[in-house]
């Protein structure tokens, strides 16, 4: 057998067994532990990781909470200022993951290429924000809710208010106290 078959065979054995990074948003009403899809949203896994990592989300809230439809958070400080984030990313939207209830996406402007930092959690399955829905481009959504969606609920159930120019904003602040990105574990070791 050649070297670059052996390669090619030795890549193709171990693909399935490749890590799949997970992340545990830390709040004031819980945890809450999400799988990031990084075989469908490489770009937007890795933009949300160096958040992660660079501790950006640390003191940010969910700033934006609309029950029967999501809860934002990311962007903003308690006293609604929004942090400075890097470059926009591209919106990978288009990667067959669908915005189903519990699914992490990037929030984004009207412009499909604009996410930055912020990102929602879906409440409800909230077909409109895929691909061809009420936004054409859709919302890129990158992982999913495997642990803590009674803490996400919670989150929903909190009274909102209007802070001019912000509207549905929690009266209760809800902080994000960090985001950890976990060691990871491959695929095959999960399934055990």
């Amino acid at each position: 057998m050649s070297k670059r078959l052996l390669s090619l065979s030795l890549c193709l054995a171990f693909g399935s067994a490749l890590a799949t990074p997970t992340a545990i948003i830390h709040t004031t009403k819980g945890d809450i532990t999400v799988e990031l899809d990084e075989d469908k949203a490489p770009a937007t896994v890795a933009n949300f990781r160096r958040y992660a990592e660079d501790n950006f989300y640390n003191g940010t809230i969910f700033h934006r909470v609309i029950p029967g439809f999501m809860i934002q958070g990311g962007g903003h400080t308690a006293d609604l200022r929004e942090k400075p984030p890097r470059e926009p990313i591209a919106n990978e939207a288009h990667n067959g993951l669908k915005n189903a209830r519990g699914t992490i996406a990037m929030a984004r402007t009207s412009d499909p290429h604009s996410a930055t930092s912020q990102f929602f959690i879906n409440l409800v399955d909230n077909d409109a924000l895929n691909p061809g829905g009420a936004d054409s481009y859709g919302y890129a959504v990158f992982g999913k809710v495997t642990s803590g969606m009674n803490v996400v609920d919670a989150i929903a159930k909190v009274p909102t208010e209007k802070r001019p120019p912000h509207a549905n904003v929690p009266a209760e602040t809800i902080t994000i106290q960090s985001v950890e990105i976990l060691p990871e574990k491959t695929k095959e070791a999960k399934q055990k």
